[in-house]
């Protein structure tokens, strides 16, 4: 194996460690919220270190154009699905987890009522 193949597995397995962390999230977290922002953040993350595993290996423009556009959407729609999903949870009551502070949602929350 040459070098660049090391280093872009390298980023691949830290890619999927990623991944695997927000897998992990999604069955151990208490909360539709709480679970919604770790999959997203770490999915995103995790999809951004293997693609740029990727780009390392192939080292030609046309992939690191192809994938740097991939990448940059990706970043683009998760934050914003994630709201999406999350305020719509929020308008059909999903419950909260009890130990979550609501104090900045106060005003929000009793607003739909």
């Amino acid at each position: 194996m040459t070098t660049i193949q090391i280093i872009s597995s390298v980023f691949i397995l830290i890619g999927v460690f990623f991944m695997l962390i927000s897998s992990i999230g999604l069955i151990r977290l208490p909360d539709f919220y709480i679970r919604n922002s770790a999959s997203t953040k770490a999915l995103a993350l995790g999809i951004g270190i293997i693609l740029l595993g990727i780009i390392i290996f192939y080292n030609e423009t046309e992939i690191f154009m192809e994938l740097g556009a991939i990448f940059f959407f990706i970043f683009l729609i998760t934050p914003l699905s994630a709201h999406v999903i999350s305020r719509a949870a929020t308008k059909t009551k999903v419950k909260f987890w009890e130990k979550t502070n609501l104090t900045e949602l106060k005003d929000y929350l009793e607003e739909k009522d």
